[in-house]
């Protein structure tokens, strides 16, 4: 009885202040009460201790991108506060090695700088009315709000935001995952979700600890990588953009590929395989550099193979062949069509890539490495390859003892063994390349061990050694008989022009017996 009692009272107190509410909404309409509001918040805030930044999930000018800012924020506090927060939101973000981890709703954590405390919450705002699509596909509007008190407001703006920002940058860096890039042919580049380059995870193993190359040739590259990575203020100052040019050089076989993984790896760069005859002009070519990413490695591989790029110029091939050609109209007329359908393929030119790598364009990002290789350097253009382009060259030669003993330990796990000796001075009088050197190190089964690897290569180093001895020979060969024809040729050249000498004394010794005789008739008459 006693509870029906208070039930009746609770109903009756419940009717009141719906009364009374109805009547104030009819008293102070909605916009009395908005600017009422307006201006209780503007008193306030002259004794409010705090101040407040709020960040959104979306730009206002963008229905599509989430807001940069909001997702270094999140990947700041899953890295640095997440840890202090007691509800937490895991997910998987796309292009991410691990999962991430953010603020639940409405979870507040608290932050240090520079021995300032400042407050980190995560909220949301949910529509009244619901849209009847969203092009966002949710329409919660998700936001952190940082407080900071006022006395502090100066260092949290200019000081720690920034921090925040950096901080969550490097760490969305860090953790994603890293891509091989190819460019599409020009032509595929319109149409719905078209993109100028396609991609896969990158997943090379190869580093420096089993880079197979002299150690003193790799300590002075890794220092070289590390101050690029570490000169973004030096660059700024002395006005350049943040970009160094390597050439790597040498025979196949040597490791040129192995070296941009290992680099790409000890960087944490992204690497974009740019090849040179898929792309149509040099405005093409300028918007797949536009296209790339900072913390990149941008690489033109066998470059000498890829466009006519070895410093013959046009018109003096034309000079030559107008000169010395005397074709057929019908063969004269086939290569013509080879040549149109050679400039239908690829218009890029030599001036074209000079721009793409240190033109005006090639500010357009930071910190990226642009990496050439070629079997045959001395093809390449000058203009191509001098300093301030490739900045540094790295010849990539044959199999040397100190790279062998770097293979020996990959391959065999050997540090040492009686037969490095005879190896060593093997390597010294026979050119395998590093390539060939691990192809017989390596085991083909499980009952060879080290030694028969060893005993292989060695093996191996005979044959390329007769191999060897056997071609220098045939060139001695060649070259005596090209020697002997030569001379030959010479010998005959001569001769002929002996005859020709000796007619033309004939002639001449003719002619001027009869301008004697003339003479002497005409003092006869």
């Amino acid at each position: 009885m006693m509870m029906m009692g208070e039930m009746t009272q609770l109903g009756s107190l419940i009717g009141v202040v719906m009364f009374i509410w109805a009547i104030f909404r009819q008293l102070f309409p909605d916009e009395l009460r908005r600017n009422a509001r307006k201006y209780v918040d503007k008193v306030v805030s002259y004794v409010y201790p705090y101040v407040e930044i709020t960040f959104h999930e979306y730009q206002v000018d963008s229905w599509f991108e989430k807001s940069e800012a909001f997702v270094a924020i999140e990947r700041y506090l899953s890295t640095n506060s997440s840890n202090r927060a007691k509800k937490l939101k895991a997910k998987v973000v796309k292009d991410c090695e691990s999962v991430v981890l953010s603020l639940d709703e409405n979870e507040e954590v608290i932050d240090e700088f520079n021995g300032i405390q400042v407050w980190w919450t995560s909220s949301k705002k949910i529509p009244q009315r619901q849209a009847l699509f969203s092009y966002r596909g949710d329409e919660e509007n998700r936001f952190y709000r940082l407080i900071c008190r006022r006395e502090h407001r100066d260092v949290i703006t200019k000081a720690y935001v920034k921090h925040v920002l950096d901080e969550g940058k490097a760490i969305a860096i860090k953790e994603r995952q890293r891509k091989l890039y190819t460019n599409n042919k020009s032509e595929n580049w319109h149409g719905y979700k078209k993109t100028v380059w396609s991609h896969i995870i990158f997943e090379h193993p190869s580093t420096f600890d089993t880079l197979a190359m002299d150690p003193k040739k790799k300590k002075e590259i890794l220092n070289d990588l590390i101050t690029f990575s570490k000169s973004k203020d030096y660059y700024k100052k002395v006005g350049k953009s943040w970009k160094r040019g390597y050439l790597l050089y040498g025979p196949p076989g040597t490791g040129k590929s192995s070296m941009i993984a290992a680099i790409a790896n000890f960087l944490e760069y992204d690497i974009y395989d740019l090849e040179l005859t898929s792309v149509k002009d040099n405005t093409d070519l300028r918007k797949l550099l536009i296209d790339t990413s900072s913390k990149s490695i941008i690489v033109i591989e066998d470059i000498d193979c890829s466009l006519d790029l070895t410093g013959q110029r046009k018109e003096k091939k034309k000079e030559e062949s107008s000169k010395g050609d005397k074709k057929d109209p019908i063969e004269k007329k086939v290569e013509e069509e080879l040549e149109d359908k050679k400039k239908k393929g690829s218009e890029v030119t030599l001036s074209g890539l000079l721009n793409f790598i240190d033109g005006l364009w090639s500010a357009c990002g930071s910190e990226r490495l642009i990496i050439f290789t070629t079997n045959y350097v001395e093809k390449l253009d000058p203009a191509l390859i001098r300093r301030g382009r490739m900045d540094k060259r790295i010849e990539m030669s044959y199999c040397c003892f100190e790279t062998f003993k770097v293979l020996a330990k990959n391959y065999l796990d050997l540090d040492s063994h009686e037969l490095f000796e005879t190896i060593s001075r093997m390597l010294a009088e026979t050119k395998m390349t590093p390539a060939d050197v691990a192809e017989n190190l390596m085991p083909k089964s499980d009952e060879e061990n080290a030694e028969v690897c060893l005993k292989n290569l060695i093996k191996a180093l005979e044959e390329a050694k007769e191999e060897a001895r056997l071609k220098a020979i045939e060139d001695a060969r060649i070259k005596a008989e090209e020697e002997e024809e030569a001379s030959k040729k010479k010998e005959e050249n001569g001769k002929k022009e002996q005859e020709i000498d000796a007619k033309l004394t004939d002639e001449e010794e003719k002619k001027d017996g009869k301008s004697a005789d003339e003479v002497n008739a005409k003092e006869n008459v």
